[in-house]
């Protein structure tokens, strides 16, 4: 009799386009959450904390599984083709909302297969150089790249992506011109070729570069922000060096888009709790990243909004002959 009348639950659901989920406690079972890059990154080990503090939350083992590739679209692609049940939940950045779209990289990549969750940080960029270095502001290093035209070595992350952006829009404003080497794979590349001697610097967020500046490493010359860094005040905001640049990525969790409202909900509130907590905000506030929350209600409309923003500047770059699509 049980087994009839789950039968007749499955069909009206079916008939309805009701979602089977409703009916089932969830989670059923381990939750994936996909970083879309290589371990050992700045996105990387946020992902981890929050997750680790989620997952007391939620109620079910969260994992973390890093699929590199393709500046974060192998990964997303795989979020975006995953059962919507709240079992597979991917973290987004900023080359996920903005690049892969903007240069339609992937076909069927669709930032509509996904349901947005919530953004819980903001990371400006910034230009950190080897402590090794001769040039100890943001003034010497530029001066020196126009004295000599692509000679410093500059590592950004992938040709067309957020960083390397953010080292053209520095180009453009300064009328420097840096030696542009490319290290896909987030920012564990760019932090190997500083310590090899391939780079003088890179272009990145403080947060991702957090131990090499706690070991004096690499120091930072500049940050593309219009706030101070809560870990890093020391480093000056470009603003006040007479350069009017802001860029920077964020974190975003998303699940597949028909993922049950109740059941995304359910998802938001144990990352919400996680990042309320005391543990997440000291831990946070010592890595060089702003914890900026939004939720479910305001994450798509801001998504949207810095879609269409930044298209318009990547659009009037390539029209001025400074970046290719």
């Amino acid at each position: 009799m049980k087994h009839k009348t789950l039968t007749a639950m499955l069909a009206t659901c079916a008939l309805y386009g009701m979602p089977v989920t409703a009916f089932a406690d969830y989670p059923e079972q381990d939750i994936r959450v996909v970083v879309p890059w290589g371990a050992g990154g700045g996105t990387d080990a946020i992902v981890r904390k929050l997750t680790l503090l989620a997952e007391a939350e939620i109620g079910s083992t969260m994992y973390v599984e890093n699929i590199d590739g393709g500046i974060s679209a192998t990964g997303v692609n795989q979020v975006m083709r995953a059962q919507p049940d709240g079992h597979t939940i991917v973290a987004l950045t900023y080359d996920s909302i903005v690049t892969i779209p903007w240069q339609d990289m992937l076909p069927g990549y669709d930032m509509d297969n996904l349901k947005l969750i919530a953004r819980v940080t903001s990371e400006p960029d910034s230009l950190v150089i080897s402590s090794d270095a001769e040039y100890k502001t943001l003034d010497d290093v530029v001066a020196a790249a126009k004295a000599a035209p692509d000679t410093i070595r500059i590592a950004v992350q992938n040709i067309g992506g957020r960083v390397h952006l953010a080292l053209l829009q520095l180009e453009q404003l300064t009328g420097a011109k840096f030696k542009t080497v490319s290290y896909p794979g987030g920012a564990g590349p760019q932090k190997e070729a500083i310590l090899s001697g391939e780079a003088i610097g890179a272009v990145t967020s403080l947060g991702d570069f957090a131990n090499l500046l706690e070991d004096n490493t690499v120091v930072g010359l500049a940050e593309f922000s219009s706030s101070p860094n809560p870990t890093y005040g020391d480093v000056p905001m470009a603003e006040d060096l007479g350069v009017d640049l802001q860029i920077g990525s964020f974190i975003v969790m998303a699940a597949p888009a028909d993922t049950p409202d109740d059941v995304a909900a359910r998802i938001e509130a144990a990352y919400k709790a996680a990042y309320d907590s005391a543990e997440f905000q000291e831990w946070v506030a010592n890595v060089g990243v702003t914890p900026d929350w939004l939720g479910m209600g305001e994450v798509t409309a801001w998504s949207e909004q810095t879609q269409t923003e930044l298209f318009g500047q990547m659009d009037a770059l390539v029209e001025a002959g400074v970046l290719s699509k």
